[in-house]
């Protein structure tokens, strides 16, 4: 995956054990929000309740060691300051599970189930870079769908806290269509990758016809 991805200032990269300090920095004691570190859709609500906080970091920090693909950070000048939570739906048990974004087909879609950024970056349309950064990643690993669950707000203003699946308008942005609604304020969102043409083998030249003179 290149190291530059989507506008120019900002760099992404997957999130490995040896920028796991960064994802701590950027998270924060509140692991985002409430303790979550990214496990909601990973965990069943009675044990994601359980584990709010410290259980919940220990165990995103164990997926990031086995090498499971979880997400991609944002940087400027080197500082973390977002993040994008995407990998193959079937990573997501609780999304699996969902009544409301139940799968709509048998396509092997990838998920981005997570949009965080840190607070004095945020209506800075970082989470539209996040997005298209998102899909260069799953085209990097061979995916060819990015499917999103943004939340489409009744009011003009949302809370930060509550738009943490992102926003309709940024995936909108980032080139996403709407596919389904399961409810009013949620819909489901794809990203079609289109794939490179394969180059069938090129035609011999023909040879040219020589005027028989009289």
């Amino acid at each position: 995956m290149p190291s530059r991805l989507g506008a120019p200032g900002l760099e992404f990269h997957p999130l490995t054990s040896a920028r796991w300090a960064d994802f701590e920095a950027l998270f924060g004691e509140r692991g985002a929000c409430g303790g979550c570190w990214c496990m909601w859709w990973r965990l069943s609500r009675a044990e994601f309740n359980r584990h709010k906080g410290e259980a919940n970091k220990q165990s995103m920090k164990e997926l990031v060691a086995s090498g499971a693909t979880v997400g991609i950070l944002a940087y400027a000048e080197g500082e973390p300051i977002g993040w994008c939570g995407v990998a193959p739906r079937e990573s997501y048990p609780v999304l699996e599970r969902s009544r409301v974004l139940k799968r709509i087909d048998d396509e092997p879609v990838w998920s981005v189930t997570c949009l965080f950024v840190k607070k004095d970056w945020r209506k800075r349309r970082v989470s539209v870079r996040l997005l298209r950064a998102a899909i260069d990643y799953v085209r990097a690993c061979g995916g060819s769908v990015v499917e999103g669950y943004p939340v489409e707000p009744k009011a003009v203003q949302m809370p930060d806290v509550f738009a943490w699946t992102g926003l309709v308008s940024a995936f909108k942005r980032a080139g996403f269509v709407e596919m389904a609604r399961g409810s009013p304020t949620r819909p489901m969102m794809r990203f079609q990758i289109k794939k490179a043409a394969a180059k069938g083998p090129s035609k011999p030249a023909r040879r040219p016809r020589h005027r028989r003179e009289a």
